[in-house]
C-alpha cells in the first residue's frame, strides 16, 4: 500500500482536537471527521484536517504549501448553504487535485430531489408520483396524485424538516406543510406520494465498475402503532429516540436472491444515471406487493464508523480501514474529462 499525502476537507466548526480523552467519541458532532482522520493515520498516510467556511482560499493555499496527493472531501455544505459542496469540487477539478466522493455534476443532479426523480422518469426508474413548490408558490395538487403524501424539502439532506407531520391526509395539511419547509426549511418543497413498506439503503462504490454493498434496511418495527414508519430527524439523528424505541439499521432478511438483485440491479442503475462517482447510497422503499420505489440518491453518504454505509461495507469483508482505503484508490483512479 502507498503511502499518501491526505488533504481532508471538513466544516471548520467539526475539526477534531488533537487530544480527545475525556470525550465520548460516539456522540462528539465531529465522529465522522475523527474517524476518518484517525484511521488514515492508521493506514500510515500523511493527512492533513482542513476546517473550511466560507473561503476557498484556505483550500488552494493548502493545497500550493502541502501539496496534497488527493482532498478526502467531507464537505457537506459552503458558506452554509448545502447545494454548494458540489462548486468545491469543481474548484478541486479546476486546481487538478484528485478527490473522494462524488463528482460536481453528480452532487448537482442528486441534490435537487426533483431533478433526480425527472431523470429517473427518462431512464425508466421507479419513484413515487411527484410534484415540486419553489419558495413563494402555492400548491396546486393534481387529482392523479392522491393522499397519503409526504413533504420534503426539495434539496435538504439528513432528514431536514422531516417529522411525523410531513405525512399529510387532506389539502389544507398539504398547505401547511409546505408552507412550514418554505418558511423552517428555507428550501422548495417535494410533495410525493407515501408509500408504505420497507426502507433500505443500498451503498454503492466507484465510478465505471461498480460494486454494490449487501441491502441494509432501516427497522422501525417499535414505533407507536399510530407512527408511521418514516426516517423523520429523531429517527436518524436522536440516539435517545432510537434507544427508546429500538430504531436500528441491519442487513435486510426475507429478500429471496432474485429480490436482492434486483435491488443491488437498481441501485447502479440510478447511480450510473445520475452520472455519480466515487461512493454513494441509494434510498429505497418496497411495498407489500414487492414493487420498489427509488426515494432519492446521497452521494457523499456518512461514512462514520459504526454507520449504516460502514455497516454494510463490513457485511460485504471491507473492515472500516480497508473502507476508506478503498474510497481512497477510487478517487485516486478516476480522471474528470478533459477538453480535447
Amino acid at each position: 500500500m502507498k503511502r499518501v499525502r491526505i488533504l481532508v476537507l471538513m466544516h471548520e466548526d467539526l475539526v477534531p482536537p488533537d487530544e480527545v480523552n475525556g470525550y465520548d467519541l460516539k456522540t462528539v458532532e465531529w465522529r465522522t471527521e475523527y474517524d476518518v482522520v484517525s484511521t488514515l493515520k492508521k493506514l500510515g498516510h500523511e493527512v492533513y484536517p482542513l476546517g473550511v467556511k466560507s473561503d476557498l482560499g484556505v483550500i488552494h493555499s493548502a493545497i500550493e504549501t502541502w501539496k496534497p496527493d488527493i482532498a478526502f472531501n467531507l464537505l457537506e455544505e459552503f458558506d452554509g448553504v448545502a447545494v454548494y459542496d458540489q462548486h468545491v469540487v469543481s474548484y478541486l477539478e479546476l486546481l487538478h487535485l484528485p478527490y473522494t466522493g462524488c463528482n460536481p455534476r453528480g452532487l448537482m443532479l442528486a441534490r435537487d430531489k426533483a431533478l433526480t426523480k425527472k431523470v429517473l422518469s427518462f431512464h425508466r426508474i421507479p419513484y413515487p408520483e411527484f410534484i415540486d413548490v419553489p419558495q413563494g408558490r402555492t400548491v396546486k395538487r393534481p387529482k392523479r396524485l392522491t393522499f397519503p403524501l409526504i413533504v420534503k424539502s426539495v434539496n435538504e439532506e439528513a432528514s431536514l424538516g422531516i417529522s411525523q407531520a410531513s405525512i399529510v391526509e387532506d389539502d389544507d395539511k398539504l398547505s401547511e406543510r409546505v408552507v412550514f419547509i418554505h418558511n423552517s426549511v428555507g428550501s422548495g418543497a417535494l410533495i410525493e406520494r407515501y408509500i408504505e413498506g420497507r426502507e433500505f439503503y443500498i451503498g454503492v462504490i466507484g465510478n465505471g465498475q461498480l460494486q454494490t454493498l449487501p441491502v441494509w434496511e432501516l427497522i422501525m418495527d417499535k414505533l407507536p402503532e399510530d407512527a408511521k414508519r418514516i426516517a423523520t430527524e429523531r429517527v436518524k439523528w436522536s440516539r435517545k429516540y432510537q434507544q427508546k424505541y429500538g430504531i436500528t439499521s441491519r442487513e435486510a432478511d426475507n429478500l429471496s436472491e432474485s429480490k436482492v438483485e434486483e435491488i443491488q440491479n437498481l441501485a447502479k442503475g440510478v447511480y450510473r444515471a445520475l452520472g455519480l462517482s466515487g461512493y454513494a447510497r441509494i434510498d429505497m422503499r418496497m411495498d407489500a406487493e414487492g414493487q420498489l420505489y427509488v426515494l432519492e440518491a446521497n452521494p457523499n453518504p456518512q461514512i462514520a464508523e459504526d454507520e449504516d454505509f460502514a455497516d454494510s461495507a463490513k457485511k460485504a469483508g471491507y473492515h472500516y480501514t480497508e473502507l476508506l482505503q478503498e474510497i481512497l484508490s477510487v478517487g485516486l483512479r478516476r480522471r474528470p474529462a478533459k477538453a480535447a
